[in-house]
């Protein structure tokens, strides 16, 4: 795979943090940055696993290797490095957003007394 969603820096932050480095005890995944790559395409198309491209491999194995990441709370400890330094670049608020429907506020409709 040739193009990837991950900047070489941004690698280079997350890449500590992957379960599966050769210094690590037990099994170890073959390539850390390809299965992020993956869990990144799940999450910007909204598929499911099983929809997962043949480029990534076998969508069951990478599953599993989510599930595995996701109890070691691995997805918590790339975030909050990555997340050290915001840029707020799309940090805003606009009331288009934030405005909700009448019927959604959760007030009781009608008048309480009868003219």
């Amino acid at each position: 795979m040739e193009r990837f969603v991950l900047t070489d820096a941004q690698w280079a932050r997350i890449e500590p943090h992957c379960l599966g480095k050769a210094s690590d005890p037990g099994r170890s995944g073959r390539d850390n940055r390809l299965f992020l790559e993956a869990v990144l395409w799940i999450v910007r198309t909204g598929s499911p696993w099983r929809d997962l491209p043949s480029m990534f491999g076998n969508w069951s194995t990478a599953y599993r290797r989510f599930n595995d990441w996701r109890r070691a709370d691995v997805f918590k400890r790339i975030f909050d490095a990555v997340s050290d330094e915001p840029d707020m670049e799309y940090a805003m608020v606009d009331a288009t957003i934030v405005k909700v429907h009448r019927h959604g506020q959760g007030a009781k409709g009608g008048l309480k007394a009868r003219p």
